[in-house]
């Protein structure tokens, strides 16, 4: 026995780096949303970067450790306090047996994620130990968490309590983004003029926003040129033939409402993708809380890889900072 849940939060899972390579078989990545955050907090209690810990939306959970064990809290600004004192964020902690682990609520960011050394022990499914909710696959019991799940954790050296994230390599989370966006094979569809308000509006993501996808609202509706609709495909101007969905794929069922699927979105379906949000960026989604607001901006394949690039050199500046 190691961790009880006492409350579960708003939606707390179990997370890990992904489960990628199913994709085609219609298994989603699933894992961490917010990936930086999830290997900031591994990190910083020594764990391997991509292990199992906690990922708790919008309202973090309360724990009781039934023993020792090293933490780290990163994510969103929900300040951590440990038998009702204020816990550091970004920095590693212990906890004695018994010491209860909640949570104020969230100021900025969407999600935190909560790293144990060791990593959390639920079985691997399919390589990894991410939740994907609705498969019902990995993770605790291929759900959320609820009160009384008790959580095993693996075996783990003595840590180092203290071991905090030097501050230019924290991220912060703003209200207001810009989202970079490479167009897609179906954004010839949109009217000229609705290809210029997608990116000239000011969207607010909607209370739907979730693990599977963010929907954003308040912009303008977008308009589909007119055609005939080719056999198999639905009779809205927004729908095609079947497809498959690149993660971070854009869609505009009916031209109202843009969704960015995330990481437990569905392989494929029925409706055009206009773009797609570049991988550097799609960490930033996940820390945007129901009316946080976002402008799209159109980019080239070259800016979308050159941030990657810039992406992966932050990661390894993290690594060599926190390396043991």
């Amino acid at each position: 026995m190691a961790i009880e849940v006492l409350k579960p939060g708003l939606a707390t899972t179990v997370q890990d780096a992904g489960r990628p390579g199913y994709y085609h078989l219609g298994i989603p990545l699933s894992g961490a949303l917010d990936q930086y955050a999830l290997r900031l907090a591994n990190l910083l209690v020594g764990n391997d970067e991509g292990a199992a810990a906690l990922e708790a939306a919008l309202l973090g959970p309360e724990l009781v450790f039934r023993k020792p064990a090293l933490v780290a809290v990163t994510g969103g600004e929900a300040l951590p306090r440990l038998n009702g004192q204020p816990a550091p964020r970004n920095a590693a902690f212990a906890v004695k047996s018994d010491d209860r682990l909640a949570f104020d609520y969230m100021k900025l960011g969407a999600r935190l994620y909560i790293a144990v050394a060791g990593g959390i022990d639920v079985p691997a499914v399919l390589g990894s130990r991410s939740t994907y909710g609705l498969g019902a696959l990995g993770g605790f019991a291929g759900r959320k968490l609820a009160p009384g799940d008790v959580l095993p954790l693996r075996d783990a050296p003595a840590g180092r309590p203290g071991r905090a994230a030097p501050a230019e390599l924290v991220p912060s989370y703003p209200k207001e983004l810009e989202l970079r966006v490479v167009t897609g094979l179906y954004f010839h569809r949109l009217t000229e003029e609705s290809a210029a308000t997608f990116f000239a509006d000011v969207w607010t993501v909607a209370p739907e926003a979730d693990r599977i996808g963010y929907r954003f609202r308040k912009g303008r509706a977008l308009a589909f040129r007119p055609r005939r609709q080719p056999f198999g495909a639905g009779s809205d101007p927004s729908n095609i033939v079947d497809a498959g969905y690149p993660y971070g794929s854009i869609q505009v069922p009916g031209g109202v409402e843009p969704i960015i699927l995330h990481r437990d979105a569905v392989s494929g379906g029925g409706y055009a993708m206009i773009g797609t949000v570049i991988s550097a960026d799609m960490d930033r989604i996940a820390q945007m809380q129901p009316n946080n607001t976002a402008r799209f901006v159109r980019v080239e394949m070259a800016e979308a890889l050159a941030a990657r690039a810039d992406y992966k050199a932050r990661l390894g500046r993290l690594r060599a900072a926190l390396a043991p």
